[in-house]
């Protein structure tokens, strides 16, 4: 294919290598997730493990040393969390016997009201539940799946900051020697691009758990903590994790508390606090360096969930951000950049050049 192609042989040619590459991505969904998390999580910490070495710590050491202290956080939270998990799991039992009440509840209403048996609302609801298993995704569903989460995702951590120089020095190889600036540029603008995003949306998660735990330890709702965490780390799907995030606690209200009240009084709160999350956190912390615009944002998040599930809704905007550097930095794309980002053009080419048709009268017949 050349530049000078027509443009329906060059767009059939890149269609198709688009399919064949989403293809290759769902059938290899088990193994290309825990690496894509890993890659994020190695750009994450490459900053700590550069300053180890720069202390003079061996190369695997620093390493070793960054990893054990990204582990020991994260089992802090979950030692934190673990009281109110068990908690939880007791009164799991409880929670399904009252869920069970309340939708038979619901059931027999529908029926009476709207003539819906019993038996087509069943079928309803296990076709959702069915969809609802696969949008959560291969990541966790098989066994390979569970054995990255414990093992693979370390290793290919550990990995990819021992052969970061050697992957680095790879991508400078394979193009040309003209070429080195603008990949320089690629790779540094991609590096600061996901530190932020990923750094402003651990902070960003932080504030809203607190503020989610507060609201709903107000409220009187069971395991306001465990809920607060969930739905903060909800919340980081943009657009849609929010939703998805009231309707925990509200469940919870409706099988453990009597009445409507609180449940009213939740999605109150969540709603302030998501006016807060979007107007002030988001725009002042999540600072990342690329902006994507809405309309982008949304159908990344639905075709990532669509293709990987919940971890293709996570990864979806780091990946367009990194796509939107590369456009950027390419002549024959920068249209394709500038069609990601949030930057509107008050004109554009053309624009006043074609004249509205004016309504032609006939002319009188003599």
């Amino acid at each position: 294919m050349t530049y000078s192609d027509p443009f329906y042989k060059k767009s059939t040619i890149i269609l198709l290598g688009i399919i064949l590459l989403v293809y290759v991505m769902f059938i290899m969904a088990d193994i290309l997730i825990p690496v894509a998390f890993s890659l994020l999580l190695a750009i994450l910490l490459n900053p700590l493990n550069n300053r180890f070495q720069r202390m003079g710590i061996p190369k695997v050491v620093a390493i070793l040393l960054t990893l054990l202290i990204a582990i020991t956080a994260l089992g802090i939270i979950l030692y934190f969390l673990s009281t109110q998990i068990i908690q939880f799991g007791e009164m799991v039992p409880a929670l399904k016997l009252k869920f069970s009440q309340i939708l038979s509840d619901i059931q027999r209403y529908a029926e009476t009201t709207f003539g819906i048996s019993i038996q087509k609302q069943t079928q309803f609801l296990k076709d959702t539940a069915s969809s609802g298993k696969a949008l959560v995704g291969q990541t966790v569903s098989s066994v390979l799946g569970i054995f990255s989460l414990l093992f693979l995702i370390p290793v290919y951590i550990f990995l990819f900051l021992l052969y970061k120089p050697l992957i680095l020095n790879f991508l400078f190889e394979v193009f040309s020697n003209k070429n080195t600036r603008y990949v320089a540029e690629i790779l540094h603008e991609t590096k600061s691009a996901v530190q932020s995003y990923i750094v402003g949306l651990l902070i960003e998660a932080s504030i809203v758990a607190v503020m989610n735990s507060v609201a709903l330890t107000l409220l009187g709702v069971p395991y306001a903590i465990l809920l607060g965490v969930i739905g903060a780390i909800l919340n980081m799907i943009p657009y849609i994790g929010g939703l998805v995030a009231i309707l925990l606690p509200v469940l919870i209200a409706t099988v453990s508390q009597e009445g409507y009240t609180t449940q009213l009084a939740i999605i109150g709160a969540y709603a302030v606090i998501q006016f807060i999350d979007n107007n002030v956190l988001v725009p002042r912390i999540v600072s990342s360096k690329v902006q994507l615009n809405a309309l982008v944002s949304i159908l990344a998040v639905l075709l990532g969930g669509a293709l990987w599930g919940v971890s293709g809704m996570f990864l979806s905007i780091p990946f367009m951000a990194v796509v939107k550097i590369v456009f950027d930095r390419i002549e024959e794309l920068k249209p394709w950049g500038k069609l990601l980002g949030e930057q509107i053009p008050d004109s554009y080419p053309g624009q006043g050049s074609v004249k509205p048709m004016m309504a032609v009268q006939p002319e009188a017949k003599k």
